[in-house]
């Protein structure tokens, strides 16, 4: 699960796109837009469900009993066989429902889905009386069951009302634990939830956060079936950088937003290992970020920054300090400037839909706008206008221009996974700007190399 080395049923691909003309200070930021591709190239279409540990976890409040009770059989009764799993129920703290007898994990059967649905009936819920656990709870006790099922991939399903709201603490502490231990989607339903810690636990948990309306049998089903098509739970991106490089970032843009967190490597200062979860074919986007010392460095020459690697694949981060003087040509970078407007289009509609929220019109009517115009400037990003619609007229989306409507009337059933979306929609890749040329490619070996390489980086011959 930790080995940097490429799986052999994965196909990977590693592109690297950036401005290459850069003005040298002390502190320059030199930002990458890193894109990988992978492809399934044999094996299983899907992962053995031997090889999952789930954990449903219902943190809902008695008044939705019914619906718990209609939903959660069903999707009980379609689990995979062999898949490890646990229910739980919520309360004062974090409550067993299935299995019984003090065992912590089933695997998945004929006998065992009968006996989960049968007790899913009476799964623990909130009712009046002590406040409910805490979302960090919750979290703390999916990594403690997880600890002892070391399988390869480890997940948390967590389906609330926001019941956990009111107690919350120490959920950004917990997460630091959490990281790296288990992956979480979160299923939020009803109305009175605050979308904040759902989207801090999809993020930190490299999962989603999405609001459930009356298909939850059908939502866990289907986030179990994702969790099958993981070809890779775990595959590290490192960066290696020069010594005058002394900050390095990466963020994931799309499919799903994450801040990822980088490991330092004990006895080499210049490697960061960036952990990254359920690679499954398709694309990724990444934003890689920079500071370096230029004081030392010689201008208008090409220089290596940065080695990226996945697997083992390796590109190089190169670019040249140009003097301040000088316009450069030939820019590249295109994609760079692409996902840092997906970003700030995602913050100008979540902020919008806040202050839309809390009656703060003039607020709302200026971020909704900068979110119409962002999204005009992108292309292809409708369902951003489409949720503007909802709440104001979209004047003039490419001048920002929109009217909240004057009687307009949204309740927090739909404005809350309005909120959500913003923060956790996953989609496609942001652009096409990452240069799609492949490299040379080892005449020895095969292995694929950077456009800017000279010896392949697997046996070390000279690339032709």
């Amino acid at each position: 699960m930790n080995s940097p080395t490429r799986p052999p049923h994965l196909g990977i691909q590693l592109y690297v796109d950036l401005d290459r003309h850069l003005h040298p200070h002390r502190s320059a930021k030199i930002e990458a837009h890193l894109r990988v591709d992978v492809t399934a190239t044999g094996g299983a279409a899907e992962l053995p469900a031997v090889e999952l540990a789930v954990i449903i976890a219902v943190d809902v409040a008695e008044t939705r009993r019914a619906a718990v009770k209609r939903a959660l059989p069903a999707a009980l009764r379609a689990l995979p066989d062999d898949i490890s799993f646990t229910v739980l129920g919520g309360g004062p703290e974090p409550a067993p429902c299935y299995p019984l007898g003090g065992a912590e994990w089933a695997v998945a059967d004929q006998k065992h889905r009968r006996r989960a649905a049968f007790a899913a009936g009476a799964v623990p819920l909130h009712r009046d009386g002590p406040r409910p656990a805490g979302y960090a709870v919750w979290a703390a006790r999916a990594r403690a069951l997880l600890a002892a099922r070391p399988l390869s991939v480890r997940h948390l399903l967590l389906v609330t009302d926001g019941s956990s709201a009111k107690g919350e603490t120490r959920l950004h502490e917990e997460l630091d634990l959490c990281a790296g231990q288990f992956t979480c989607d979160v299923l939020a339903v009803g109305t009175d939830w605050p979308p904040d810690p759902l989207l801090a636990l999809a993020e930190r948990l490299h999962g989603t956060a999405e609001f459930v309306d009356d298909g939850l049998s059908p939502a866990i089903t289907g986030a179990i079936r994702r969790l099958r098509r993981v070809h890779t739970p775990q595959l590290p991106i490192e960066v290696t950088v020069r010594p005058a490089v002394r900050q390095v970032a990466l963020n994931e843009k799309a499919p799903r937003p994450h801040r990822l967190g980088g490991l330092p490597q004990p006895g080499r200062p210049h490697l960061w290992r960036f952990p990254t979860y359920q690679w499954e074919p398709g694309s990724r986007d990444y934003l890689l970020t920079l500071v370096a010392d230029a004081d030392a460095d010689p201008l208008e020459t090409d220089l290596q920054f940065a080695m990226v690697s996945v697997g083992d694949v390796h590109v190089p981060v190169t670019a040249r300090w140009h003097r301040p003087e000088r316009p450069p040509h030939g820019a590249k970078g295109g994609g760079v400037p692409s996902m840092k407007t997906t970003t700030l289009m995602r913050s100008a509609l979540r902020k919008g839909l806040v202050a839309f929220g809390e009656s703060r019109r003039e607020d709302a009517e200026r971020l909704l706008g900068e979110a119409a115009r962002l999204a005009v400037r992108l292309g292809g990003q409708d369902w951003v206008l489409d949720e503007i619609r909802t709440v104001a007229v979209v004047v003039d989306a490419s001048a920002g221009q929109v009217r909240l409507r004057p009687a307009v009337d949204v309740d927090a059933d739909t404005l809350a996974p309005m909120i959500l979306r913003a923060g956790s929609r996953p989609g496609g890749p942001l652009t096409d700007n990452a240069d799609p040329r492949p490299g040379p490619r080892c005449g020895h070996c095969d292995t694929p190399a950077g456009s800017e390489a000279r010896y392949c980086v697997h046996c070390g011959e000279k690339l032709l």
